[in-house]
């Protein structure tokens, strides 16, 4: 299977809390609720897409928690993700939790990357992580995820949690797709290729 790595961050690189001002709250963080302004038809349709593509939600402890609090509490019939959402296979990536309450899931205990890497060996579509910008950084540092999808708000926080601030080997990518929301959203779809490449700049003659 494929590792897909699915964000929504600011022009900043803030990832924490992006659907309402109480959704993490951790480190004294009080401008949660940042997407929610920005969200619109184009926006909610393509996400959907993205999620068509999931044959399970690759999670960390900590995301997990505040999903299975906050997506089984939804159950209008008209909601393009409840459903998907609460009957997609989970994995949780946690050294902490022996069960999940958000059925389906499988506790992964251990070493993330080494669960990781078993779980891309079986046959499948995609493995999407959403949110969990801790685990997803550190599966990108070991090259673990073959694409990345952002979706950048037009806001700069100043403060919160940043997606990809961890150690680890730089990484290349290729955009693949990309388009921009009536409201402002722009989404980026890149494919991961490797070790971000190096060049020097010698004129633009090497470029026409």
């Amino acid at each position: 299977m494929k590792i897909t790595l699915t964000e929504f961050v600011t022009l900043d690189g803030v990832s924490q809390g992006p659907g309402s001002p109480a959704e993490d709250t951790g480190d004294g963080f009080t401008r949660g609720g940042w997407l929610v302004p920005h969200m619109d038809e184009t926006f909610v349709r393509r996400v959907s897409d993205w999620l068509d593509l999931a044959d399970g939600l690759l999670l960390g402890r900590r995301t997990y928690q505040a999903f299975a609090r906050d997506w089984p509490k939804i159950t209008d019939p008209a909601d393009p993700f409840a459903e998907r959402m609460n009957t997609l296979p989970k994995y949780v990536v946690t050294n902490t939790l022996t069960e999940g309450t958000w059925n389906p899931t499988i506790v992964l205990n251990g070493d993330p990357v080494h669960a990781v890497t078993e779980l891309k060996a079986r046959p499948g579509r995609e493995l999407q992580i959403h949110g969990s910008a801790r685990l997803g950084d550190a599966l990108l540092s070991a090259g673990l995820i073959d694409t990345l999808r952002l979706v950048i708000a037009p806001a700069v926080l100043r403060t919160g949690r940043r997606l990809l601030t961890g150690a680890g080997t730089p990484s290349g990518l290729r955009l693949l797709h990309h388009e921009a929301t009536p409201n402002g959203l722009l989404l980026l779809e890149y494919e991961v290729t490797g070790q971000a490449r190096q060049g020097e700049y010698e004129g633009v003659a090497a470029f026409t």
